[in-house]
């Protein structure tokens, strides 16, 4: 494995998101002195948090699964995330209503979901289900260390037995096809092959190995911190003050100083120069490269994934139909994906995934109130160059007209606070092509080929979060910081608690 050289006694991380805490926590834990600059006024990044007339919102991120993962960054300072945040075990995971009029509870426990299938498409389908669910949870051994939790140096990095065991189970082949020889039933494939669009492809087009975002989802399960996701950020930050780092709010980095290929100082947005042996940037890729100085070139342009408009609302009540999270599909399905990757148009039959985070934590909100956040899936702003001033106001009023259409009738008239976010609002955060789901994973973007966490030309840098390896979403975000203090620290970073299956208290 390649490695800073040099000294690397300071590192200075830029960005104090979940790959920049993740990055600092096992620094520290090594031994290094740590400086963390974040331009917000609190941690989080783009799983942060903030206040909405008296609700709390989760600005980001609202699913949370492997949530070991953050705990190993906790432990590498001699600390348990269980000490710091109350994690709460969802299930269902995930309820999912069909455009029909059914609906599934989409369980992580093995019998539990069997049964649900068995009730809901009858037993071929449940004995299908739990085929599948093998399937996945091989297709994750497989990439979890030498794929996911690796740094690669070269392409011919992931040659290994796995790579050939992973092509033997068609790990390379389509997901969408995949899950269908497992499923017979439309709207089941759906619920087990939706997640390719966090790997921003549709489910005929992504490689079957991105079923490890099912597996994430629907195997391991889904959890929700006491406080949001946002709390887990501000619990890491936490722990990284407590172990002696230091982390400077609405601070920028404005400039590198650099001398040869070596940055010696961070030079930030107040005038302060803060000399550093090694930097870890965060930023969306053309942020960081940007303080590079240039990206490196690259024999594609690249590709984006979709982005998404939210609708944060505070509302008077609730409805029957909804748990902590729900998917409404739409009746469309391959042609949702053609409008939104290919064509650039809203989506015309919307699937949505709606959040009801007051479900398990009713302190999100104030007294007889809940909280929802609708995540609707829509172009990036390249493929789809939208005004959003526009736009904005009238697609807002189509969710609340779609959402009265799904169940949630008088939806409009509960809202008692709103915020909307659209690719505009992540564009002018500084998110290349307006999505916070960065680079999409095609083939030419995925593992050895995604932009790796090296950068030629400075030889002290390292790269973190979503535009590197190994990916998209908050596993592999946290991941990405473990691999990028690997690469300062010299030896690679294991820790038993990406191998052992979750132990995180139930309430």
């Amino acid at each position: 494995m390649r490695q800073v050289t040099g000294p690397t006694d300071h590192v200075v991380v830029v960005g104090a998101g979940l790959a920049g805490l993740s990055a600092a926590l096992h620094l520290l834990g090594a031994g290094r002195s740590v400086t963390v600059v974040e331009a917000g006024e609190t941690a989080g990044g783009r799983a942060g948090g903030a206040r909405l007339d008296g609700y709390r919102i989760d600005t980001g991120a609202s699913v949370l699964t492997m949530p070991e993962l953050a705990d190993e960054a906790f432990a590498a300072v001699g600390e348990s995330m269980t000490d710091r945040v109350t994690l709460t075990r969802l299930d269902p995971a995930y309820r999912a209503h069909f455009a029909d009029g059914t609906s599934l509870d989409v369980r992580s426990d093995a019998e539990a979901m069997a049964d649900e299938v068995r009730r809901f498409a009858g037993p071929r389908e449940a004995d299908g289900y739990l085929r599948l669910r093998r399937w996945l949870t091989e297709l994750y051994r497989l990439q979890r260390d030498k794929f996911i939790g690796s740094n690669f140096d070269n392409p011919l990095g992931i040659v290994s037995p796995e790579l050939a065991r992973l092509a033997a189970i068609g790990g390379f082949g389509r997901l969408g096809p995949t899950v269908g020889r497992y499923l017979r039933d439309e709207r089941l494939r759906r619920v087990f092959s939706f997640q390719a669009l966090y790997a921003g492809l549709a489910p005929r087009q992504a490689l079957a190995a991105y079923g490890v975002i099912a597996y994430m989802d629907t195997v391991a399960g889904v959890w929700f911190p006491q406080g949001g996701i946002g709390a887990v950020a501000e619990a890491m930050a936490a722990a990284a003050v407590r172990a002696g780092g230091r982390i400077h709010y609405r601070t920028a980095a404005a400039w590198l100083e650099r001398t040869g290929e070596r940055v010696t100082a961070v030079r930030t947005s107040h005038g302060e120069r803060i000399p550093c042996d090694a930097v870890v940037l965060t930023p969306d890729l053309p942020v960081s490269y940007r303080l590079l100085g240039g990206a490196p070139r690259r024999p594609v342009r690249p590709r984006w994934s979709p982005s998404a408009v939210v609708l944060h609302a505070g509302l008077d009540r609730t409805w029957p139909e909804l748990a902590h999270h729900t998917v409404f599909f739409g009746a469309a399905w391959q042609r949702t994906f053609d409008e939104i990757l290919d064509h650039g148009r809203l989506m015309s039959d919307p699937s949505l995934l709606v959040s009801r985070p007051t479900a398990t934590d009713p302190g999100l909100a104030p007294a007889s109130r809940q909280l929802v956040s609708v995540l609707a899936p829509c172009p990036n702003t390249e493929v789809g160059p939208i005004d959003w001033a526009r736009v904005g106001p009238a697609y807002r009023a189509e969710l609340g007209r779609v959402l009265a259409a799904r169940g949630l009738t008088g939806f409009d008239d509960a809202v008692e606070a709103e915020l909307l976010v659209t690719p505009a609002d992540w564009e002018a955060a500084g998110l290349a092509a307006g999505t916070p789901f960065s680079l999409a994973h095609t083939f030419r973007q995925t593992g050895p080929f995604r932009p790796r966490n090296l950068v030629r030309g400075a030889g002290n840098v390292v790269l973190a979060g979503c535009g590197t390896t190994p990916g998209v979403g908050v596993p592999p975000v946290l991941v990405s910081g473990r691999l990028a203090a690997a690469r300062i620290v010299g030896t690679p970073i294991r820790s038993e608690s990406v191998r052992r299956a979750p132990h995180m208290s139930v309430r």
